[in-house]
């Protein structure tokens, strides 16, 4: 068997299992006529004839053809009992028999029969596989069960859906839906999802518009998260990074690399980037980089609330946090935006009474950190540097730590400037840095708001374009955030200083002093 993609190395792992005499596998997967297929190339592999059971058809061949034997097995005890008598060298490949896995007789007859079966002689030798969506396998079977996760659809695989769909097309709109571009990013907007949604979505929209829209095949991966409800799906900020005034060093630092995610840095062996962890102080633009580097890149933008998956069951809420990151591969590449990180972190270095939920989430999401596969940009952001676990900050597990302080009076000005533009003012005159000299010490959500205060007067003043006056008078009304926290603030900027790169041009600060 040619081993080019996920789906066939699997089959070969499978085949390999057969011919190494294992009895029982469970397989976990929603694509069951895409798994019966490669499953048909790995029983031939390891020469086994093939045997197909549901409590519809009852046995059947793969073309769907009744075997004598099973015209009536349509119940599961039927089927087992076939597969016990039998004395053919075949694998039988059963559908949605978890449901009876609750009646005690079932489970037994499986239990019995994985014993068993290895005992066989070899031209007699028979295996049983289970195709189910579920991955909770009965603690009857857990000992005998080979638990294989089948893979989506890789690049190759979705590539060559792709190339189905195109050679269906006219030869006067075949070379437009061959553009390599479109091409690259039609297979990056498919990956994640299964076969038959994959092509669902490519020949949807060569109906709707002739052609291969990689936007609309992308908005399928909204349904996918949506589905497992483990994750929040966040439209991304429009404007992208345009729309956020100052952190010029970080913005830079994420525009070098968005090209790692093209079909040219794969090619060159360039490692996709892991993420940053955004350190600072609050209000000032860490959870709209998250939003904004999703625009910018055009990825699909996720959010894991880790309070949210939390459960009282011992072992649940690490359950629930590894699906939401196997979600977040799943539907890769993307952006994964973990906001306020040592919240949902608490506790988990400080000897917590949660019966160690906290320490197993802590272990969940380092774990995957160090061996994730998948082009996920983790976003991670946190107010309190001091709650978060030394494990998180070490090397490796971001690629880059970024401290986000207060604006300069540089920042403050483009800040103003980003917040006209977002409220449809950007055709104004308005002297950004009047406004930036009187909003000294402000975050940058104090001075964004300072735009709708304005907004309110003007308007309640014979709905005038608003000013100047109008906006220093605002933040002449508000009491930063700055002065009210003075000390938790500088023991987060004594932290940054030393241990985390400046989301700002430090001299732009310097500068804006002494201006």
């Amino acid at each position: 068997m040619e081993i080019v993609n996920k789906g066939s190395k699997a089959a070969a792992d499978i085949s390999a299992l057969l011919r190494a005499r294992n009895p029982l596998l469970w397989i976990i997967t929603r694509e069951e006529a895409r798994v019966e297929r490669l499953l048909m190339e790995a029983a031939q592999t390891a020469q086994y004839d093939a045997r197909f059971w549901d409590c519809s058809s009852g046995i059947s061949d793969y073309a769907g053809n009744p075997k004598e034997e099973g015209r009536n097995a349509v119940d599961p005890g039927a089927v087992i009992a076939a597969i016990r008598d039998s004395k053919q060298r075949a694998v039988w490949i059963l559908r949605d028999l978890t449901p009876w896995l609750r009646d005690a007789s079932i489970a037994r007859g499986l239990r019995t029969l994985a014993r068993t079966l290895p005992l066989s002689p070899r031209d007699q030798a028979r295996a049983v596989i289970l195709l189910t969506p579920s991955s909770e396998v009965p603690a009857e079977l857990a000992g005998h069960a080979v638990v294989i996760d089948f893979p989506l659809p890789d690049r190759a695989e979705i590539s060559a859906l792709l190339d189905t769909a195109i050679g269906a097309l006219p030869d006067d709109i075949k070379a437009q839906a061959a553009d390599a571009s479109i091409r690259e990013a039609a297979i990056d907007a498919a990956v994640g999802l299964t076969e038959e949604e994959a092509g669902a979505c490519y020949r949807k929209s060569l109906v709707m518009s002739r052609k291969i829209e990689p936007a609309a095949v992308a908005t399928e991966k909204k349904r996918v998260i949506t589905r497992e409800k483990v994750l929040e799906w966040f439209d991304p900020l429009p404007g992208g990074l345009e729309s956020i005034g100052g952190l010029d060093v970080l913005k830079g630092w994420l525009r070098a690399r968005r090209s790692a995610f093209s079909a040219e840095a794969r090619a060159y062996g360039l490692p996709s980037p892991k993420g940053c962890l955004l350190v600072g102080v609050p209000g000032c633009g860490k959870s709209l980089v998250a939003k904004a580097v999703a625009t910018a890149w055009q990825l699909p933008l996720l959010r894991l609330d880790m309070g949210a998956l939390r459960s009282k069951w011992v072992g649940e809420s690490e359950g629930n946090i590894r699906k939401a990151l196997k979600v977040a591969e799943t539907v890769a590449p993307c952006v994964l935006w973990l906001d306020e990180i040592e919240k949902a972190l608490a506790g988990a270095t400080q000897g917590a009474a949660d019966g160690g939920t906290s320490a197993d989430a802590l272990g969940a999401v380092l774990q995957w950190m160090q061996d994730r596969a998948g082009d996920v940009f983790m976003v991670a952001t946190s107010n309190d540097v001091s709650a978060l676990p030394p494990e998180l900050l070490r090397r490796g597990r971001f690629d880059q730590i970024f401290f986000v302080d207060l604006p300069d009076r540089e920042d403050r000005a483009e800040i103003i400037v980003a917040a006209l533009r977002s409220h449809g003012r950007e055709k104004i005159k308005v002297d950004a840095y009047a406004v930036a000299d009187a909003s000294a010490e402000f975050t940058g959500a104090e001075i964004a708001a300072l735009v709708p205060d304005a907004l309110f007067v003007g308007f309640n003043d014979g709905a005038r374009e608003i000013t100047t006056a109008d906006l220093v008078v605002a933040a002449g009304k508000v009491i930063p955030m700055a002065r009210m926290s003075s000390e938790k603030i500088e023991r987060l900027r004594a932290w940054g200083k030393t241990r985390a790169t400046a989301a700002s041009t430090p001299a732009r600060s310097v500068q804006s002093q002494a201006s």
